[in-house]
């Protein structure tokens, strides 16, 4: 033997015992892994249906508390007009009326009267209750029913801030598992007068918690203030059992009492109780106001049952691994040196696109608001790359009171059509800085871009040259997608059809004017966001876009609620193109003696718009509370006639409101083109005769006239105008 083939067997021999080594304290490394692995994966699962657990209980009680200060402010909020309607006991039916009408949540209502409050009606408590979608009447003073004697009229007259009854089956109201919210009312003397309530279904509640499902086997439930089952998997026990009564029949009777005790409590917590050989995870924590207790409770199984399995597998794959790591340990040393080589290439080549990456975007303004000290005009602007570097390109900048801005897409990718972008916005920073036609600065870039173009490259492009002063933009479109002009609804705008620059040297460029007026927007944008693809090769398309911007926001917030929409749309298919959006929100110089103006369809489901409209009014004016409601009180009874009455079944009509604004005076004139009708001639209603003898109707507009210091009718052009003055 050679010493040669010896020294050549003894570096095998080496090597051999080198990988034996590496492969026992590779196996003995993957085990102790392993070990460690499982005990922190099992600590890590308890934490995570810890968060899970109290995550799911905070988002519930938040949804259940919604639902509960909705009912608390309906009843806060017509505690006035109550007071105010003490006098006419027999108008008290229409605020419960109104308070259930005007809250969904709310099923039912009453104003019960002090016994012996008022002389005509000794016992009184008219009522208001959803059947489907109507709304019926009926008394709660009964023998049968008894109303004083029911705890959410005892409790209320104790409770300024409100009590919540215990949930119940009203048997003499809804007939339904319901729970009450009551509040104490006070006369004009101080004196307690009546308590005026708001009734909610507890069907949602079940759904609610129902719902919860955190791990597939969990389930929820909910105890009263006493301890009843309000909520439960086991339809059986609610409002039947106690959680007192439930936990004397469960296999760990001290561990289920001592969760009962300390949800009664009114804490947060998580106990462990073992029933039936399956260990369970009981999270629980009360619900503010309620006095109730929300609890979810998880089998182990399901926190640590797909763990267990994959501890299995992952000892299986552990040997595969070791076996693997003997070939890899062959074929890795090959294979470095390659790696290595082709590493550093991929890193230069990366480094240089993040280079070229950085100073593409630096030619691109991204400062928003980019102009903070001007009023007239909000923009915003985005470009995301299909990768590194892209062709796309916006720009914009104000000269003499005229906003010059642009939006281009050059064809093609990479690096070659990022060099033409990076051109095409030089060259229309420098054209537009002294010429004002946006057909001449489109012109001469296209001149510039002809003499240049080997590699015949084109540019869709969009030129606008827009007077902040006038609202007049003058504007000349290169092939580009035609923008979208937002007013009251969405248009495309007129564009001609120019060719690309790029193309054509000689080309004439034609370019178009159009008006904006104070709060119209322009948005403009590239073909990645109407051409964005998902995974089944579906378009997102202009009707995604619109339904996005229909909604009004400032311009940052529209670019991002659509980079969420198309991202949304997308999904995990790659982004295929550059996308680059541009939004224009004109805000010129308003008239401040300017009217504000509200347009409706005559659908009552449109009436909660009349609270906004008017609490904007209230805000600019000042107005106090008590007013801007009284003032909503008057605008809705008026419009809720014109609603339901003006136009013919079926058909769609529009309601007009428009509100003068005057230094000491408010003008509301609501106006439609509905069937004539006079509500001033109407007869007042006389409010002091009985439920009996009164005639219907005619109490909505003696309320307008009560608030209102003015109510006038004229017939004009085939349109109603009602007009009401309110002097501040």
């Amino acid at each position: 033997m050679t010493l040669k083939e010896i020294l050549s067997n003894s570096v095998t021999r080496k090597s051999a015992g080198t990988g034996l080594l590496l492969i026992i304290v590779a196996a003995l490394t993957l085990e102790a892994t392993s070990v460690i692995q499982f005990f922190f994966t099992q600590r890590g699962l308890r934490q995570e249906a810890i968060q899970r657990a109290e995550s799911e209980l905070d988002a519930t009680k938040n949804e259940i508390l919604d639902v509960i200060n909705q009912a608390e402010a309906a009843v806060r909020n017509n505690m006035w007009i109550t007071r105010w309607c003490l006098d006419i006991p027999d108008s008290l039916h229409r605020v419960t009326e109104l308070l259930v009408k005007n809250n969904p949540v709310v099923i039912g209502s009453t104003v019960a009267l002090m016994p012996g409050y008022s002389k005509k009606h000794p016992l009184y408590a008219p009522y208001t209750f959803r059947a489907g979608h109507e709304l019926l009447r009926k008394s709660l003073a009964t023998e049968e029913y008894d109303y004083p004697n029911q705890e959410w009229f005892k409790m209320a007259l104790d409770q300024s801030d409100g009590f919540w009854s215990e949930p119940y089956i009203d048997k003499g109201g809804g007939d339904i598992l319901m729970t009450t919210f009551s509040m104490p009312i006070l006369d004009k003397h101080g004196e307690l007068a009546a308590v005026l309530t708001a009734d909610i279904s507890l069907n949602w509640l079940t759904e609610v918690v129902g719902d919860i499902k955190v791990y597939p086997k969990a389930f929820s439930m909910v105890l009263s203030r006493a301890g009843r089952i309000v909520v439960c998997p086991e339809e059986s026990l609610v409002m039947k059992k106690t959680a007192a009564e439930m936990a004397r029949t469960l296999e760990d009777t001290t561990t289920a009492l001592a969760i009962s005790r300390a949800m009664l409590a009114g804490k947060d917590g998580n106990m462990q109780i073992k029933e039936n050989g399956i260990v369970n995870q009981v999270f629980f924590s009360p619900v503010e106001k309620t006095g109730w207790a929300l609890s979810i409770i998880i089998p182990e199984s399901d926190i640590y049952g797909k763990s267990r399995r994959i501890g299995f597998l992952v000892g299986f794959l552990q040997l595969l691994g070791i076996l693997m790591l003997i070939l890899i340990i062959r074929s890795s040393g090959k294979n470095q040196l390659e790696y290595q080589k082709l590493s550093r290439q991929r890193e230069k080549m990366e480094g240089e696109l993040r280079i070229a990456s950085n100073i593409q975007m630096s030619m691109i303004p991204k400062s928003f608001p980019p102009f903070p000290d001007r009023e007239d005009i909000d923009l915003a602007a985005k470009l995301e790359p299909a990768k590194e570097v892209g062709g796309d390109l916006y720009d914009y900048f104000i000269r003499d009171d005229e906003l010059f801005f642009c939006i281009g897409d050059v064809s093609g990718k990479g690096v070659p059509a990022s060099l033409v972008m990076a051109t095409t916005r030089s060259l229309f920073h420098s054209v537009a800085s002294r010429e004002h036609s946006p057909a001449k600065i489109v012109a001469s870039i296209n001149s510039n871009l002809c003499e240049m173009n080997e590699n015949t490259m084109f540019v869709t492009f969009f030129c606008g040259v827009f007077d902040l002063k006038t609202g007049r933009m003058v504007y000349c479109n290169a092939g580009h997608n035609a923008p979208m002009v937002l007013r009251e609804d969405i248009q495309m705008l007129e564009v001609e059809a120019n060719l690309p620059m790029g193309v054509l040297e000689d080309f004439t460029f034609k370019e178009q004017e159009i008006y904006l007026q104070y709060d119209d927007a322009i948005f403009l944008y590239t073909d990645g966001l109407t051409e964005a693809e998902n995974i089944q090769h579906e378009l997102f398309g202009e009707e995604r876009a619109q339904e996005v911007l229909h909604r009004r926001r400032g311009s940052y917030e529209h670019l991002k609620a659509l980079l969420k929409a198309v991202g949304e749309f997308v999904g995990e298919a790659p982004q295929s193109d550059d996308l680059t959006m541009l939004f224009l929100h004109y805000l010129g110089h308003q008239d401040p003696g300017k009217d504000k103006h509200l347009i409706l369809h005559n659908d009552i489901q449109q009436i909660p718009q009349l609270a906004e409209f008017v609490e904007t009014i209230a805000r600019e004016k000042s107005l106090e509370q008590s007013l801007a409601m009284s003032l909503n009180l008057a605008l809705e009874e008026a419009v809720t006639n014109v609603i339901l009455y003006a136009y013919p079944e079926g058909s769609d009509g529009l309601v007009e409101i428009e509100a003068i604004l005057k230094e000491k005076r408010l003008d509301f004139i609501i106006s439609d083109s509905g069937v004539a009708f006079d509500p001033t001639q109407k007869p007042d209603t006389d409010i002091t005769l009985g439920v009996q003898e009164r005639r219907i109707g005619g109490l909505g507009i003696l309320m307008v006239k009560t608030i209102m210091d003015k109510v006038e009718y004229r017939r004009e052009n085939g349109k109603n105008i009602l007009s009401m003055t309110k002097h501040i």
